[in-house]
């Protein structure tokens, strides 16, 4: 039998937390295995309970989400944790920097309870979660602020083809709707996609997004 995902749950919101907990703990491939309500706590739990993931928020006391985030799952760590950001609409830019710092995706604390799960799931699979609806508005937003200054198209190792899926991955689509709009089997897109992260060095489909914002290759 699986052992189920293990799930520690921050937020500073108590009802909210709890309705997280509650949602989670009913689902038998998932168990909480904890729960706080500040970043500095969150970071103290990982050591102890070491979570497959962390369903964090943004905006809490003593140490925010973002830095918990980077603390937990930057560039830095020897043993990353998986982070999932779960947010309000108008914190956009600061799911952005969350993203920035290491976090494997996000969702709106308003994302129906399925979609939560899901995100969880997909999130301690290994894959990196990007609302769709909300990717295109919240990197979008900012790609003036992060792009080079220069107007000069940096040198890529992309093939064409892979560019075209690049750049439809930062729109926020998905496997199979990259598959559709170019007419490839989502095996040969999961290909490109996994080929795409190997050349530029990135981590997942989250640093892929903000990569290609960053260098002017989606507008």
């Amino acid at each position: 039998m699986t052992e189920p995902v293990r799930v520690l749950v921050c937020d500073d919101q108590v009802l909210v937390r709890t309705g997280l907990v509650t949602i989670i703990d009913a689902q038998p491939d998932l168990e909480v295995v904890g729960e706080c309500g500040d970043g500095g706590t969150a970071v103290e739990l990982v050591e102890r309970l070491r979570p497959d993931v962390v369903v964090m928020d943004v905006r809490m006391p003593v140490l925010d989400g973002i830095e918990a985030t980077r603390r937990l799952a930057g560039a830095a760590v020897r043993n990353p944790v998986k982070v999932l950001v779960v947010t309000t609409f108008n914190l956009d830019e600061y799911v952005y920097e969350a993203l920035r710092a290491g976090a494997g995706g996000f969702l709106l604390k308003d994302a129906p309870p399925a979609q939560l799960l899901q995100g969880i799931r997909t999130v301690a699979s290994g894959a990196a979660l990007l609302d769709p609806e909300v990717t295109r508005q919240l990197v979008g937003r900012y790609a003036a602020r992060i792009r080079p200054a220069d107007d000069t198209p940096p040198e890529h190792p992309l093939t064409p083809r892979e560019l075209e899926v690049l750049r439809l991955l930062a729109e926020g689509l998905s496997n199979s709707e990259i598959a559709g709009a170019l007419s490839l089997s989502q095996e040969t897109v999961k290909t490109f996609v996994s080929r795409i992260l190997a050349k530029l060095g990135l981590r997942d489909r989250v640093q892929a997004v903000v990569h290609a914002y960053r260098r002017g290759l989606v507008t």
